[in-house]
């Protein structure tokens, strides 16, 4: 007679819960998808009708992306401020990355404990003398100020810093015996080898900065300048909310997280097969 092994049992039971757990998450954005093709009558009906009844997709869509509320033009912004912040935050945190974990200077490790210290101050407590500097510099409700404030981390220099230290140093030393620079040596040595922890801060900014409201609430006050999330609050007027145009928003500002989540684990994935050290 077949018998279940104990593991076998504790098994199941695991992946019935994580499966439980994937489905509760998973629910909200169904529900998104599902108001977003409805009309407005129907988005809150109880029961939920996954399936609308009444389908009116192309017209909410259509609406959202028209010229009534400059989606478009929020949708732009956003790219342009996200892809240029995580890529001046990708440069800067792996060459300091690489200065703290490679390269012998004075005072490196007191520098890099106050860079550490700096990590417990709340970031609202410097939301004013931040404000106070960009307005200093006519930087203030710009694209470029945010940039500016969003493209330095501490978490992303910790973070490579902490991979890039695992490198073995005789890969370094050999480098240096055959004449490379520490020029060379980041770019053709540390980059490939980092790219797992290069893959996973990119797919983390591009996150952390696409759904970034209290920056460009706080720094921005020209309309034509907002990001999307700030454009989301378009749909919002003075009495109520358009929720079936909300959630048609709320979708079309997912599809950038979902394309860069998909091509940054294939990253990730790749970079830690390709990157291993051969003896």
């Amino acid at each position: 007679m077949f018998k279940i092994k104990k593991k076998d049992i504790t098994r199941i039971i695991i992946t019935s819960i994580i499966l439980v757990l994937a489905i509760t998450m998973v629910m909200p954005f169904v529900w998104m998808i599902s108001a977003s093709f409805k009309v407005e009558a129907d988005v809150f009906k109880f029961p939920i009708q996954w399936i609308p009844e009444k389908w009116n997709a192309i017209s909410n869509y259509s609406t959202v992306w028209g010229s009534e509320y400059n989606f478009g033009l929020y949708y732009l912004n956003s790219i342009k401020v996200t892809l240029l912040t995580t890529l001046f935050q990708v440069i800067v945190s792996a060459t300091a990355g690489f200065a703290f974990a490679k390269i012998d200077f004075k005072y490196k490790n007191i520098i890099f404990l106050v860079l550490l210290a700096t990590m417990m101050i709340p970031e609202q407590v410097t939301i004013v003398p931040t404000f106070m500097i960009l307005n200093k510099l006519n930087l203030y409700d710009t694209h470029a100020g945010i940039i500016l404030i969003c493209s330095f981390s501490i978490f992303g220099i910790f973070f490579l810093r902490q991979y890039m230290s695992t490198i073995p140093d005789s890969l370094i030393d050999a480098a240096k015996i055959d004449g490379a620079n520490y020029f060379t040596i980041f770019y053709r040595i540390i980059l490939p080898i980092s790219k797992p922890a290069i893959s996973t801060l990119v797919i983390l900014k591009f996150v952390w900065t696409w759904n970034d409201y209290q920056h460009p609430l706080i720094f921005l006050s020209s309309r034509k300048l907002f990001t999307i999330q700030l454009g989301m609050k378009s749909f919002v007027t003075d009495y109520t909310a358009d929720y079936a145009l909300l959630m048609a928003a709320a979708v079309s500002a997912i599809i950038p997280l979902i394309i860069i989540f998909i091509i940054g684990q294939k990253n990730v994935i790749k970079g830690i097969t390709g990157g291993a050290v051969k003896g």
